[in-house]
């Protein structure tokens, strides 16, 4: 194991490069939605959104390309966990204890309490007058479109859970942290870098980084944390394109 310094270093720079610095970058933005005139809810918070408007191929090309490139801290996260004699193992992916099977059932389970409690936070921090409306999509309607969604639910899923719970929950144990102020560290981490979408995407977070990271140093899993990110996503994004103008109680630009 390298030393107390070593680990301090890495855990800042994988950061840096990846949610430490969304986190920064959400930060600042809010601050220019708060000071830019009109109401906060009146904003716009997009989340996929087409890379070049009017040239499918390209724009397709251009999503792929975000996709694999943001994913990338998430697999130098587990390449340091590994090298250091870890493992996939020591965070919960792949068989295990547990397996597959039931991690995809528990996972499935959570997303669906923690989903729908997510939608009725948003709406209430909206309504609120707290949030931005958040567009989940808008790119173009397309073949791709569902295919690229998904795609970019499970590109968030296993980046946020591999980085945020995994790997820094892990690293942050090794260097002597109280698990509660680990776990307030990651949480505070999650719903900083969705700040970007008002209060209610960061207290909402910030709750959803309390369960997830106490639900990891309890069983020792990210698999099932994994699978409840990626369904939370791929629901919100493919229910957008399928209910968005259809219901009346779904904000929309």
């Amino acid at each position: 194991m390298r030393s107390r310094r070593l680990l301090t270093h890495e855990v800042w720079l994988v950061l840096g490069v990846s949610l430490g610095a969304s986190g920064l970058w959400a930060l600042v933005r809010y601050i220019g939605d708060l000071t830019a005139p009109g109401p906060v809810r009146q904003q716009v918070a997009e989340l996929n959104s087409s890379a070049a408007p009017g040239r499918p191929w390209l724009d397709l090309a251009l999503q792929l390309t975000g996709i694999a490139t943001a994913i990338v801290p998430a697999f130098l996260a587990l390449h340091l966990l590994v090298r250091d004699g870890g493992g996939l193992a020591s965070i919960g992916l792949g068989r295990g204890r547990g397996g597959l099977v039931r991690d995809a059932r528990f996972g499935a389970g959570l997303a669906a309490v923690v989903g729908g409690g997510g939608l009725g936070l948003y709406l209430l921090a909206w309504h609120s007058g707290a949030n931005l409306t958040v567009v989940p999509t808008s790119l173009p309607d397309v073949w791709w479109r569902i295919p690229v969604l998904v795609l970019s639910a499970v590109q968030n899923a296993v980046l946020e859970e591999v980085v945020v719970v995994g790997y820094l929950l892990t690293r942050l144990r090794q260097l002597g942290w109280d698990e509660r102020a680990a776990l307030a560290a990651s949480a505070v981490l999650r719903g900083l870098y969705h700040l970007y979408q008002g209060l209610g995407g960061f207290a909402g977070n910030l709750v959803m980084g309390l369960l997830f990271g106490w639900i990891y140093q309890r069983r020792g899993r990210v698999g099932p944390l994994v699978v409840a990110h990626a369904l939370i996503d791929i629901v919100a994004f493919v229910g957008y394109v399928v209910m968005a103008g259809r219901v009346s109680w779904l904000p929309t630009s």
